[in-house]
């Protein structure tokens, strides 16, 4: 049966709201760095406050299953999240305080590029010319954001994009682990275990880190923090849920597209952020090529992949 037109306009609109809401991450961050927060402080924080939320929802739709997993698909719950919601999530949250929150946006969004490239060297299946196309669209249009072909602007974005990138390859190495296991135990119960992996280490980092533990929180910070896991975090990951949910994957997926645009348009105005127009061609070829791969992706099954990025 085919999902009735109220179901796939409110699927749509959860799948946009919830990229836009992923959009914000950067921008409440940024906030908080004015205030004096680290970005070890905001990471801790952030998953200290989400992951009871995460095991809430996750017990909410499948129950005790949480507690009844592969042994094996549970350790590449445990090392995904480590590698992308840990190391990842620390290596962007420094980009951060490197680069334009519109610009880290953009850079994390090339992460699905890197997921065709690596199913095909696993695979050995040579991409074909269309695939060649849209990855040489994204690449380029990372060039062009990261550097607007002028040379102060590289190298004061350099180290920063780099950081960004690193944290795109976590996220592309999370995609392929779910996809290999969430068949066993679920896209929920993968992720709510690979979170889970992620906030035990970084409540060891803490511990160990006194750049990790949150100062005495203003009043503005209240609103900062909410923000950053009320909406860029949980509401973010719901709301995407319940889009793949109606959708599919793969037209979630293609509407999640309107994250990096809705990150600049928002950090104009909030932030006083600027691109210059081949900045803004960059985004566009990265925007175009993400599309291409996802659409020809169509008919082919995707894993549920409810990243909180």
């Amino acid at each position: 049966m085919s999902p009735k037109p109220q179901g796939l306009a409110f699927g749509l609109v959860a799948a946009m709201t919830g990229a836009v809401g992923f959009a914000t991450k950067g921008l409440f961050a940024k906030k908080l760095y004015e205030h004096g927060w680290t970005f070890e402080a905001v990471q801790v924080t952030r998953m200290a406050l989400a992951l009871p939320v995460f095991w809430l929802w996750g017990w909410w739709r499948v129950g005790g299953e949480l507690l009844k997993v592969d042994r094996s698909a549970w350790l590449g719950a445990l090392g995904a999240g480590f590698l992308c919601y840990y190391i990842g999530s620390m290596l962007d949250f420094y980009a951060l305080t490197l680069i334009d929150a519109s610009l880290e946006r953009v850079l994390l969004f090339s992460y699905p590029s890197m997921v065709v490239v690596a199913h095909s060297a696993i695979y050995r299946r040579f991409p074909d010319l269309r695939t060649v196309l849209a990855l040489t669209a994204t690449y380029t249009g990372i060039v062009a954001v990261v550097s607007g072909f002028d040379l102060a602007i590289f190298r004061a974005n350099l180290k920063g994009a780099v950081l960004v990138l690193l944290c795109a390859t976590t996220t592309a190495t999370y995609f392929i682990a779910s996809d290999r296991w969430t068949g066993r135990i679920g896209s929920i119960t993968f992720t709510v275990w690979a979170m889970t992996s992620a906030g035990l280490c970084m409540f060891v980092h803490a511990f160990l880190s006194h750049h990790a533990r949150p100062p005495m929180p203003g009043p503005a910070d209240f609103g900062y923090l909410a923000g950053l896991v009320g909406i860029a975090t949980v509401f973010a990951m719901l709301m995407t849920a319940e889009g793949v949910r109606r959708l599919g994957a793969q037209r979630a997926a293609v509407v999640s597209t309107v994250g990096p645009p809705a990150t600049i348009l928002i950090a104009v105005p909030w932030l006083g952020e600027r691109m210059n127009p081949v900045q803004w061609a960059g985004v566009a070829l990265i925007v175009v090529g993400i599309l291409v791969m996802e659409l020809m992706r169509t008919g082919r099954k995707t894993p549920v992949n409810n990243r909180a990025a």
